[in-house]
C-alpha cells in the first residue's frame, strides 16, 4: 500500500474517533451519573452465569444512599471509632 493512502486513512479514523467522543460528551453532558443523596439503601443484584447447566452465582447487597455511610464501609473495622 502506499504510505500516503495509510496516513490518510489513519488520520480520518483518528478524526471520526475525536469527532464522535465530542458528540458523546456533549450528549451527556446534563446527565449525571449515580444518584441522589439519602436514607435507606439501594439494593443490587450481582448475577454470574458461566456456560452449561446450573453453573453460576447470584448475589444480593444493600449499599447506602448516604455518602458518608457509604465512605465507613471502606474503613478497616480495627480502624473505625
Amino acid at each position: 500500500m502506499d504510505l500516503t493512502l495509510i496516513i490518510v486513512l489513519s488520520g480520518a479514523v483518528l478524526l471520526f474517533a475525536v469527532l464522535r467522543a465530542a458528540q458523546s460528551i456533549r450528549h451527556h453532558k446534563d446527565s449525571e451519573r449515580g444518584s441522589d443523596p439519602g436514607t435507606g439503601y439501594h439494593e443490587v443484584e450481582a448475577n454470574y452465569h458461566s456456560g452449561g447447566a446450573g453453573g453460576g452465582h447470584s448475589y444480593s447487597f444493600k449499599v447506602p444512599r448516604d455518602p458518608q455511610e457509604y465512605a465507613k464501609t471502606f474503613v478497616p473495622r480495627n480502624k473505625r471509632k
